[in-house]
């Protein structure tokens, strides 16, 4: 059986997530998170108290972790992590755990399988371009860093950080600026995606839309 795929990338805090969650509750897709994924590994190599963060050789621990997706809360080895993976020591060292090609390419499995066995929307920075190549549907959002600081400044308060909207503005630059120039699948849109900027839209205008180009193609 041959199942559907929506691919949506973008940089921090440009929607995604709250985008994909609200479009696979809608259409009965498995939404697949895979910054959740990279957080997930993130925060166990922190629990694990790895030294030297981008050192591949220190992330073997990889294929001894199971990462799962329940009620779309992220949880690794039967525990639920949804809100740890939100923490400010999780999201300072996100951006160089998922540079690394060893962590990448063990996700990116993982991520590739998980589309084989269900209708899936998955979100992240190199879906379109490398995880789901052939997918029915990409889409790339983006917002004015402005707008996605702050956005990523009420996800990081609410799970008790004390940064402030400033610190966040330039983690954002920081991590736009470390994704779209990694070396192994930088973040970039691609060729056949569809771009949306979601500076002054709501979730459910942006979840509509997307739910619209999927149907089109569909009948198509």
């Amino acid at each position: 059986m041959k199942y559907s795929a929506i691919a949506i990338d973008g940089p921090a805090g440009s929607g995604k997530s709250t985008v994909a969650k609200s479009i696979a509750r809608t259409i009965g897709f498995t939404y697949i998170d895979t910054g959740a994924m990279y957080r997930a590994i993130t925060l166990k190599a922190l629990e694990l108290n790895i030294s030297d963060l981008g050192d591949e050789k220190n992330y073997e621990f990889i294929n001894d972790t199971r990462l799962d997706f329940i009620d779309g809360k992220m949880h690794m080895d039967g525990r639920d992590v949804s809100k740890e993976i939100r923490s400010e020591e999780v999201v300072k060292h996100v951006s160089l755990v998922s540079s690394l090609l060893y962590v990448r390419e063990a996700l990116v499995r993982e991520q590739r399988n998980l589309a084989k066995r269900a209708n899936v929307i998955m979100d992240g920075r190199d879906i379109g371009t490398n995880v789901l190549t052939d997918a029915d549907l990409k889409i790339y959002l983006t917002a004015k860093v402005e707008v996605r600081a702050y956005r990523r400044y009420l996800e990081l308060k609410d799970a008790g950080s004390t940064m402030t909207l400033d610190d966040v503005i330039n983690d954002v630059i920081r991590r736009d600026t470390y994704d779209s120039t990694r070396k192994h699948n930088p973040l970039r849109k691609a060729e056949d995606a569809i771009e949306i900027d979601t500076s002054s839209l709501t979730i459910e205008e942006i979840s509509q839309m997307i739910i619209n180009l999927f149907k089109e193609l569909k009948h198509e």
